[in-house]
């Protein structure tokens, strides 16, 4: 048995655990970060300031965006090949810096897992960024649900109050955790004292607000001014009210302080890694925040980021709203393809996705194919990324490798979840080609000033490739509500199963021929984003029927165990 076979069946946490970590002030040299500028979470993370931005250096350097194929469950890999890529990068002699969101509680105990990446490909300590890192999702938390607590403190007050109509609040609280148990609830309860009884409920913190905002900020007034633009609902007398009416703005930013701050750690083979925020992009905008991608160009070459879930999603969001705001525009996209997937996608059950079928594969190619579609119609060099699992067989590899050189797609194998950076250096490679064949800024898929309906059309039509939008009686009553607030100028963020580039998730392959159906549309005015919602989408996740919490302990002294 090869050295690759003997450790490829480590778990991701005993590799992590096995690993020599250096000093988090020996990783910020390398960033010529000084010691006086880093807040040491313990020896292996730290925050770092926002001075550190620096435009001009910004516009010098090179920006690769890491996306997927519509996934499975289990998901295809995006972060661990952001950091392979990284790895990989170094390897050949660029300066390169990983930039990533932070995990979310509900999938770490959900089914999907963690978000450190995997195999030699993780960034370090992995249970750390796992489980509670620096605290920034909590306080996300707690400026959240203190907005929740000053409306309802509002609605108690009948002589200083706004008069908010009780029925009209859309703002929600929010939980790091999934539980189905806490998506609609009845608060204020239990007599004169408890409260205006009224429906509630509890989102996912990665799907609130305030992560979107936090992640869209620029510094920390520009963070105030977003939280107070949240919309809250109404008064009696239709009179919209605000975040900033509420005089919340003040308290809740100073909760966020910190959690503006990026977040520095590792990979495993010592090259830095910037962490901050965790939008889910089946919900939000799905990336890491404007402020860590922006430090880690000021400070790197290049800088490899990812987009949750399938380029429809992540990818899309990226570009046509973080892109919009930031004024950033990467230089490459690398779409992650995994063999299991495109299988899947060809009409293998989950099951079976372990046995060659180069038929199967052969089908399900049309899922990639349309993505990459979608990267050429930004105007950004694609690359492949093929991210090999241990029961891929060379002919399936080589089917979609050859597939790819017929489309004239660059094409390369990452091997960086068994090899680390020695089995990526040939995709660094193809993407620093791709990054020196970039022409130009990305070209996004709408303009803003569009009207409403038209930007939602273009996203469904150009890039899902659906036939038409149909927009269902309360989605049309929230768009007079959107006309009425002065809000049809905003971006759009689609509220869309990841399971399928249709809104239904039975959709496999390349659907078509088939509508896209709105039933509602939220409003983020703080995020500056409209959500429309699509099929079954909520916004608090459910355990699965065998959570992974099953399988994680700790021991007595206090090694954990069973994170992925």
């Amino acid at each position: 048995m090869s050295t690759q076979e003997a450790t490829r069946f480590k778990s991701d946490i005993e590799i992590a655990q096995e690993a020599t970590l250096q000093h988090i002030r020996d990783i910020a040299a390398k960033l010529n970060i000084g010691e006086d500028d880093l807040e040491l979470y313990g020896k292996h993370k730290a925050k770092i300031p926002l001075d550190l931005i620096d435009e001009d250096k910004i516009a010098q350097n090179k920006l690769i965006l890491v996306t997927a194929i519509t996934p499975t469950p289990s998901g295809e890999g995006k972060t661990t090949t952001s950091i392979g890529l990284t790895e990989g990068l170094n390897k050949i002699g660029k300066q390169t810096t990983v930039v990533l969101r932070e995990p979310s509680l509900g999938p770490v105990f959900g089914i999907k897992g963690g978000a450190a990446g995997g195999g030699y490909s993780q960034v370090v300590p992995m249970e750390d960024i796992n489980l509670h890192f620096t605290g920034d999702f909590s306080a996300v938390e707690k400026a959240n649900n203190l907005l929740s607590a000053l409306i309802d403190n509002n609605l108690q007050n009948k002589k200083h109050g706004l008069g908010i109509d009780s029925r009209s609040v859309v703002w929600k609280r929010v939980m790091d955790m999934n539980d189905r148990a806490l998506r609609d609830l009845v608060v204020g309860l239990g007599g004169r004292t408890g409260g205006i009884p009224r429906e509630d409920g509890f989102n996912i913190t990665a799907a609130s607000e305030i992560m979107a905002i936090l992640c869209l900020a620029n510094n920390l007034a520009d963070l105030k001014t977003k939280i107070g633009n949240i919309y809250v609902g109404d008064t009696w007398d239709r009179k919209a009210i605000y975040a900033r009416d509420l005089k919340a703005e003040g308290a809740m930013t100073a909760l966020l302080k910190d959690a503006i701050k990026p977040n520095l750690v590792q990979t495993l083979e010592g090259n830095p890694a910037i962490i901050h925020g965790g939008p889910f992009a089946n919900i939000a905008q799905g990336t890491n925040s404007v402020i860590a991608t922006k430090t880690g160009l000021s400070l790197s070459d290049y800088v490899v980021t990812e987009a949750g879930f399938g380029a429809d999603l992540g990818a899309e969001k990226f570009l046509d709203i973080k892109c919009g705001y930031s004024g950033l525009s990467p230089h490459a996209i690398v779409v992650v393809a995994t063999i299991r997937a495109l299988k899947y996608h060809g009409g293998v059950p989950l099951d079976e996705l372990k046995t060659p079928n180069v038929d199967a594969l052969k089908k399900g190619m049309a899922n990639l194919e349309k993505h990459l579609e979608n990267v050429q119609q930004f105007g950004v060099p694609g690359v492949v990324a093929i991210n090999r699992f241990h029961t891929d067989t060379d002919e399936e590899v080589e089917a979609v490798a050859a597939r790819c050189r017929e489309m004239g797609v660059r094409v390369a194998l990452n091997d960086g979840w068994a090899k680390g950076g020695d089995g990526v250096t040939e995709l660094a490679q193809e993407v620093v080609a791709a990054v020196e064949a970039c022409e130009g800024p990305y070209q996004p898929v709408y303009d803003w000033d569009l009207p409403v309906k038209e930007k939602i059309e273009a996203i469904a039509t150009k890039v899902y490739g659906a036939d038409r939008v149909v927009f269902q009686d309360k989605a049309n009553l929230h768009l007079r509500k959107i006309k009425r607030l002065g809000l049809e100028h905003l971006p759009i963020c689609v509220a869309k199963t990841q399971n399928s580039i249709s809104d239904n998730p039975k959709l496999l392959g390349r659907p078509s021929g088939f509508s896209l159906a709105v039933r509602e549309i939220e409003i983020a005015a703080g995020a500056g984003f409209l959500i429309p919602i699509t099929g079954a989408m909520l916004r608090m996740p459910g355990l699965p029927s065998v959570p992974a919490a099953e399988g994680i302990d700790i021991d007595a002294n206090g090694v954990i165990s069973g994170l992925s």
